[in-house]
């Protein structure tokens, strides 16, 4: 069964040039809701190994805790949102700004993800994408993950070189 399956999963992980950045594995999620953000990492930058990842965390975000990595240290950037988020009860005014992964070494012809859990907070806008501008840092070359759309230009536009990850925020239920 094993070896019927392997050719699928070969052809699942080949990157074509549309999936060959950072990007989220989960596409979709629900404004007010957690939400587990999962990094995929396809590729080093041009051969050379990444060894370190940064996410910036977009405003509305709140409440997050990144997974530990084996072989790789985790930190974050803590400063003031623009506002106050209600969270359980508490009002929350500062948190996580950026997770780092740094550390490891995640070699070109490997794939890797990258996780933290998140809240979606109920100040986010529905039916927009939500981006989370990531920096993938090599032993030579560092690539940028940072292009987001214009405002009306669409969810998720692969137009730019360098396309953030996005995910397409969902209405309440």
């Amino acid at each position: 069964m094993l070896k019927r399956s392997c050719p699928i999963l070969i052809a699942a992980f080949a990157i074509s040039p549309a999936a060959a950045h950072v990007s989220l594995e989960t596409k979709q999620a629900t404004v007010g809701a957690s939400y587990k953000a999962v990094f995929t990492v396809p590729h080093g930058c041009a051969g050379s190994p990444t060894v370190k990842i940064r996410v910036q965390i977009p405003e509305g975000v709140i409440a997050v805790k990144p997974m530990p990595k084996a072989g790789w240290n985790v930190d974050v950037v803590e400063g003031k949102y623009a506002g106050e988020y209600d969270y359980h009860g508490n009002k929350l005014s500062s948190g996580v700004k950026e997770v780092m992964w740094s550390g490891g070494k995640l070699p070109d012809k490997n794939y890797d993800e990258f996780v933290m859990h998140t809240v979606l907070t109920g100040s986010l806008k529905p039916n927009t994408t939500l981006y989370f501008p990531v920096v993938q840092e090599c032993e030579t070359g560092v690539s940028r993950w940072i292009e987001i759309p214009a405002e009306g230009a669409g969810g998720h536009s692969h137009e730019g070189k360098s396309p953030a990850p996005g995910v397409k925020l969902l209405p309440k239920p």
